[in-house]
């Protein structure tokens, strides 16, 4: 009962937070009619979203929260902090950037929505990597086997020097010298970039040049003329680039295996492919 002179508080209606660009790296089951997800969006960084409902046929994102699409999506504020692990998703809407991947660049786009959750913290903000992730899946539709590779490659740089772990590529990490012209540099997880005599499976000065030139270019402006001087600059030096690169991903994975890699490899056995010369 109401004491007279006085008035219960009335409950404080949280206001939605304003949409923002996302894409959606990987979902799961949380019930016979909800999903909850993985989502990479442009001003929060990597965030889990409950869909409520989503999975219902007349749900409105059943449709939209696909991978590979760019959306809008609309979050609700948690009941208590906005430090809430899991966010609610109160809406997603198409924004009409999405790609169609087949083959083996559907494959190449789902190891990079893996690199992307394992490497992101969560709630980390990258801004200048999401429109590098948006820009090379429409670099991976109809691509080549060689044009996949070196869109991977490219993306994975920029993965890594977003999240502080690659070296400069313009000189040697320990002294800072420049490069000297005809030699051969490799990449150390715990080294930087070192000169190496052994010319097998490295890099050429020439081309850690000119793949440092390129990131600066696309960190400063990310856009498609950016991303095509990185994606040519990493097909120039591919095959030594990709043994760089992986163990430089392995290390900081932890030694974790890769499931898109390692279903990739099963699938192609299956299929009676060569699994080496398309493995990521």
């Amino acid at each position: 009962m109401n004491v007279a002179g006085t008035s219960q508080p009335r409950p404080v209606r949280r206001a939605a937070q304003a949409p923002q660009a996302a894409f959606v790296l990987h979902g799961y089951d949380w019930s016979e009619s909800s999903l909850i997800l993985d989502l990479f969006t442009r001003e929060s960084g990597r965030i889990a979203v409950a869909a409520k409902g989503a999975k219902k046929p007349y749900s409105q994102m059943r449709a939209v929260l696909m991978p590979f699409q760019r959306i809008a999506v609309q979050l609700g504020k948690s009941r208590g902090d906005d430090s809430a692990e899991v966010h609610n998703l109160r809406s997603a809407e198409w924004a009409g950037q999405g790609v169609s991947l087949e083959g083996a660049a559907w494959f190449a786009g789902f190891y990079i929505n893996e690199l992307l959750m394992k490497l992101l913290a969560r709630d980390d903000a990258h801004p200048r990597l999401f429109e590098a992730y948006s820009l090379s899946l429409r670099c991976l539709s109809g691509a080549t086997p060689n044009g996949i590779e070196a869109v991977l490659r490219g993306f994975e740089l920029m993965l890594l020097r977003e999240t502080g772990v690659l070296p400069q590529l313009d000189r040697v990490t320990s002294t800072q010298a420049a490069l000297a012209n005809g030699h051969a540099y490799a990449l150390r997880p715990e080294q930087g970039l070192v000169e190496t005599a052994d010319a097998e499976s490295t890099l050429r000065a020439d081309s850690c040049v000119a793949l440092e030139r390129a990131l600066g270019v696309v960190q400063q402006s990310p856009s498609a003329d950016a991303l095509h001087q990185l994606h040519a600059a990493s097909a120039d030096a591919l095959a030594g680039l990709k043994v760089q690169l992986r163990q430089q991903l392995h290390y900081h994975l932890g030694g974790a295996t890769l499931r898109t890699r390692q279903v990739m490899i099963d699938s192609f056995r299956l299929l009676g492919l060569d699994a080496s010369a398309s493995s990521r």
